[in-house]
């Protein structure tokens, strides 16, 4: 049993309010298949051998790897911190703490203009566009078009840090509330898109797609459907085939596919909250069916979008739109393209304003994982005590709230208005796939370093001929980040091997290193050995 005095306070002050269900939603929500995942999927193009199907058949298989040792892990050590805790423990202190904060703190307040981008592209400019085509007003419309230069993404990632505050600073209870309303508000609609989309012809779509295109946003051109595929076909696009799915040539596609799909873990971090965690199955499941379950759905609407927009449509669109010449002003969100089948104002605000929802009960997870991180370090005296404080009214760590906040109000700032400072973060994936590298080695290590933890635990009795299942499927996953990791860094079509990211992700990395040692030094002076608190587990 560790020494009370090791850490901030006998017990950590958070409690467990969330259900295994809970986590299901939260892992939903973490790969979302409207934010993320039609995000990413718009920049299909620049691989024009590779299909998306396969590549998400290969990558959510894989990834059940990753969710294998994350379960695992969390049975092993339900603890508030997550990757952060687990890493310290086995790999030592230094490397938790640098890959845990570097990869779940300093990359996510990068990570707010991505989120602000998504909100501004998914639900801000649609609903104001088809506000003002229906209504007849021109600055209903400028307005939408405002929120894709620089001053509405920073508008829309200024939103985006106060909701999340907002959801965060309520405690996991109400967070718990809100994420679950928006997720059946979000099904709804979601399924209304699909309804839609199985009803529609492709003929009835281009006639609409003309139709409001023209009237609603101003677009030029008579037949804009045909003039959007002769300009992709112009500048050299030739657009897989929806039938041509090849799964060697579609490997080059899961690099840009985890994107969306690699965070079925993000709630790892929130275990210590929910209750059950030491079941493996039920924490296997809880991020298993969400991964599962959207990778289908994923599929059946990229399948709807051949159906009805038509599959090389759907990718010149895109391709036209990421190449800057498209004739379609805004980015062209699927869920804008679904309306323009509906002739009805009030059923196309509700198709817009129901799949927001996916937006809403997302947008809290920005913070909330990386608040526990926080929490967990300043647990550890490595961060200031104060930081650990929690709110006595929602058990919420308002403190390291503030820190994911505030940093990320300023690099907001410079995301939009320095030039040249949105090069620094094409990295940002590439760091959370280090940290979590990193955690892989820790649980292929575990067993053997720490024998008695692990043949305590309830997952000792899982093995494949004689060997733990956790080292087998940290392996594969090791494998499978490491492919990864190869291609970010080899091939520029992913746009994440810039130099200048390079360098700048280093200079974050030796910040989390100079504050490990300045910590430790510090703390020593203070009595407190940091190498005997990382030789314990945190208190609950």
């Amino acid at each position: 049993m560790a020494e009370p005095t090791m850490f901030v306070r006998k017990a950590s002050g958070l409690v467990r309010a969330w259900s295994v269900f809970d986590g299901f939603i939260y892992a939903t929500f973490s790969i979302n298949l409207i934010t993320l995942g039609l995000y990413i999927f718009s920049f299909a193009p620049f691989l024009p051998e590779a299909h998306l199907v396969p590549a998400i058949i290969i990558s959510s298989l894989l990834i059940l790897a990753e969710v294998v040792v994350y379960g695992m892990l969390v049975a092993i050590m339900p603890r508030a911190g997550g990757d952060y805790v687990w890493q310290s423990r086995v790999l030592g202190g230094g490397p938790g703490f640098v890959l845990a904060i570097t990869g779940w703190v300093f990359i996510l307040w990068h990570w707010v203009p991505i989120y602000g981008t998504i909100l501004a592209y998914e639900v801000f400019t649609p609903i104001l566009a088809v506000l003002g085509g229906w209504t007849g007003s021109p600055g209903l419309v400028r307005a939408a078009m405002w929120f894709s230069d620089k001053n509405g993404l920073f508008f829309s990632s200024i939103i985006v840090i106060a909701l999340a505050f907002l959801f965060v600073s309520a405690g996991m209870k109400w967070y718990a509330r809100i994420q679950k309303a928006c997720f059946f508000i979000g099904a709804a609609g979601l399924l209304l898109a699909i309804l839609v989309l199985l009803d529609a012809s492709q003929a009835q779509f281009i006639t609409g797609f003309n139709h409001y295109a023209t009237t609603f946003l101003g677009a030029p051109g008579n037949n804009l459907y045909q003039e959007i595929m002769q300009l992709a076909s112009k500048e050299g696009y030739t657009p897989v085939a929806w039938h041509n799915m090849s799964f060697s040539a579609s490997l080059s596609l899961i690099p840009m596919v985890v994107f969306w799909n690699l965070w079925p873990n993000w709630g790892a971090t929130l275990y210590g909250e929910v209750r059950g965690a030491g079941d493996f199955k039920r924490n296997f499941w809880s991020m298993a069916a969400g991964l599962l379950i959207t990778a289908a759905l994923a599929i059946i609407l990229l399948a709807l979008f051949a159906k009805t927009f038509g599959w090389e449509f759907y990718h010149a669109l895109n391709y036209d739109f990421f190449s800057g010449k498209s004739p379609f002003p805004v980015y062209p969100y699927p869920g804008l393209l679904v309306a323009f089948l509906i002739n009805n104002p009030l059923l196309q605000l509700l198709l817009l304003v129901t799949l927001s929802a996916w937006f809403f009960g997302w947008c809290g997870t920005v913070f909330l994982s990386s608040t526990r991180v926080v929490f967990a370090a300043a647990f550890d005296r490595v961060l200031p005590e104060w930081v650990a404080r929690v709110s006595p009214r929602t058990r919420a760590p308002i403190n390291a709230l503030l820190l994911m906040a505030i940093p990320a109000t300023i690099i907001s700032l410079l995301n939009s208005y320095l030039p040249g400072f949105s090069t620094y973060t094409l990295d940002a994936t590439v760091v959370i796939a280090i940290t979590y590298l990193g955690t892989t080695v820790a649980a292929i290590l575990l067993p053997y370093k720490d024998k008695e933890l692990f043949q305590s635990s309830p997952v000792a009795r899982y093995k494949i001929f004689g060997i733990p299942w956790i080292c087998v499927s940290g392996v594969i996953f090791l494998i499978f980040l490491c492919f990864n990791l190869y291609k970010w860094i080899t091939d520029s079509v992913y746009g994440v091997n810039s130099p200048t990211s390079a360098v700048y992700m280093l200079v974050l990395y030796a910040l989390s290193v100079a504050i490990y040692f300045g910590s430790k030094w510090f703390r020593r002076r203070q009595g407190i050995d940091l190498d005997m608190v990382y030789k314990n587990i945190p208190v609950e």
